[in-house]
């Protein structure tokens, strides 16, 4: 009986993060009776309070993927503003909560006002119960529900590592459960900052912007630059020529007076230089200015706002580690009448890698049809004559070497990118081109004629599949050269030729093979009938 006594004892453990507390003794007092014990279900009633969470809900927003940006149908986004919840038709994400774990937590709750002209965003603060046994009653550690990465012992702190887990039992917890987590690390002000692929370029104030269009085509002045990340975008402005002078989108101030930060969390700082300033007439007619380091406000003459800023164009250089040392902004000014209600404005930014030449792009990455193919050497552009006169004092062995040069050129490339954006330094992304020659069986023979085949292949996926070159021939044809009477001349046609060779197999639709499942069952599964 014992024994089972012990086992049912077992069977009731205290229940998780609940605690049993023995009721208070009454307590005689000399101004009155004392009071009634408190009972058990009274005391678990009673109202606790735990400590303040760690996590605001609503300032949570998993949906906010653009940096100083709206992102659409993102209800929690703080960069949206109610005309742009006019235009959300639902919301991505209708509930943001904190740890499901948690037995109570608050969750916020977003839905749009359909009914409403124009629709508005509702948002609401609710408290949500966990109905699980096994929950979290109350967190006070931000990182308690989280992994945090180990420290990777290294021949400076493995001594340390060893003095605090080198025993039998240690202790996980932190030094000090009120850290300040917002504090500088230390070692962070060793820490070398750069640019990274990507980054949103750092200003004086803010961030380098780049107008672009959101959600409508009007422009919005939210969308940063991205380091190293061409960008081109047009929008629509609303202006107003007898109120021009206000607006400051549409002078040139607004995108020169702030400085970019040289590299991040930075004091040095690279101011904007004017490289050069075209002015736009209203019929369309541009003109460059000769002194283009003058600032160029708007202003109203008669009836008309001259000076408005049509287009920007950034020109940025930067070293090999992530830098900025140069930023340079070329400009498009023009002129707007009383009855101009909007203009649209054009942007763009490019990057140059200093003691560099940039060097243009035929696609990204598949080749673009119509641009050039980029190859080895760049053809300087030697005259090619559609036929030579060839008179009977010209030896065989010069003529052919002038006849190659016409044809081939100066610098013939020895190699061909396979993409439009392949870099000099990808040796595999390069093409070898094969030389053929077909001639016959003569003393002298000379070129007549250069034919040059590429073959190209659609790759990547069928959606939007990308040019690659995979293979080009240039392929020599030579004639026999018969030796003419003195005095005799004799005029003979050299041609070039290209042609491109499309050899794309069939495209056909992959699929993922099945799944094998390795199941084994024990050796007594079918015991006792097997």
């Amino acid at each position: 009986m014992a024994a089972a006594l012990s086992c049912w004892a077992h069977l009731f453990p205290v229940l998780f993060l609940v605690t049993a507390q023995p009721a208070p003794e009454p307590v005689a007092s000399s101004e009155g009776p004392a009071e009634p014990p408190e009972t058990r279900a009274a005391a678990w009633s009673r109202p606790r309070s735990g400590p303040a969470p760690v996590t605001d809900v609503a300032k949570l927003c998993v949906c906010d993927l653009l940096v100083a940006q709206c992102d659409v149908n993102c209800c929690c986004d703080p960069d949206c503003s109610a005309a742009d919840f006019s235009l959300f038709t639902t919301c991505s994400v209708p509930i943001v909560t904190g740890d499901s774990r948690l037995c109570s937590q608050k969750a916020a709750t977003y839905s749009l006002d359909v009914e409403a002209n124009p629709p508005e965003r509702i948002f609401k603060l609710i408290d949500q119960v966990n109905p699980s046994v096994f929950c979290i009653h109350a967190t006070n550690y931000k990182q308690a529900l989280s992994f945090r990465s180990p420290e990777m012992p290294t021949s400076e702190n493995f001594d340390l590592l060893v003095k605090r887990f080198g025993s039998a039992a240690f202790s996980a917890e932190p030094d000090s459960w009120n850290m300040n987590t917002d504090a500088q690390n230390p070692s962070d002000a060793n820490e070398t900052y750069r640019y990274e692929y990507g980054v949103p370029i750092q200003t004086a104030d803010a961030f380098l912007r780049l107008p672009s269009p959101v959600v409508s085509s009007w422009c919005s002045d939210a969308n940063p630059a991205g380091f190293l990340v061409n960008q081109a975008t047009k929008c629509t402005r609303s202006v107003s020529a007898e109120k021009c002078g206000d607006i400051q989108a549409v002078s040139m101030l607004f995108y020169i007076n702030s400085s970019i930060l040289a590299v991040p969390k930075s004091s040095q700082m690279v101011n904007i230089t004017v490289q050069s300033i075209v002015v736009q007439s209203l019929n369309g007619m541009r003109t460059l200015l000769n002194g283009s380091d003058a600032l160029r406000l708007p202003v109203i003459l008669d009836e008309l706002c001259t000076n408005i800023v049509l287009g920007v164009s950034y020109h940025i250089t930067y070293t090999d580690a992530g830098e900025i040392i140069e930023a340079a902004a070329s400009f498009v000014l023009g002129a707007i009448t009383k009855e101009a209600l909007s203009i649209q404005q054009s942007f763009d930014i490019s990057f140059t890698q200093v003691n560099t030449k940039p060097v243009p792009l035929s696609g990204n990455p598949g080749y673009v049809f119509g641009l050039p193919l980029r190859a080895g050497f760049q053809p300087q552009g030697y005259p090619f004559p559609g036929e030579m006169l060839i008179t009977a004092a010209m030896k065989c062995q010069p003529l052919t070497q002038t006849l190659l040069d016409l044809l081939k050129g100066q610098s013939f490339p020895e190699y061909v990118a396979s993409f439009g954006n392949s870099q000099a330094q990808d040796v595999l992304d390069w093409v070898p081109i094969i030389h053929l020659r077909t001639s016959e069986q003569s003393a002298c023979q000379i070129p007549i004629s250069l034919e040059i085949e590429v073959k190209w292949t659609k790759y990547g996926s069928l959606v939007n599949p990308q040019a690659r070159i995979v293979n080009v021939t240039a392929t020599i044809t030579t004639t026999t050269l018969k030796q003419l009477p003195p005095g005799r001349e004799r005029t003979i046609p050299v041609t070039s030729s290209v042609v491109f060779t499309d050899i794309s197999s069939p495209a056909e639709p992959g699929y993922k093979a099945w799944p094998t499942i390795n199941v084994k069952l024990p050796f007594d599964f079918f015991f006792p009938f097997v």
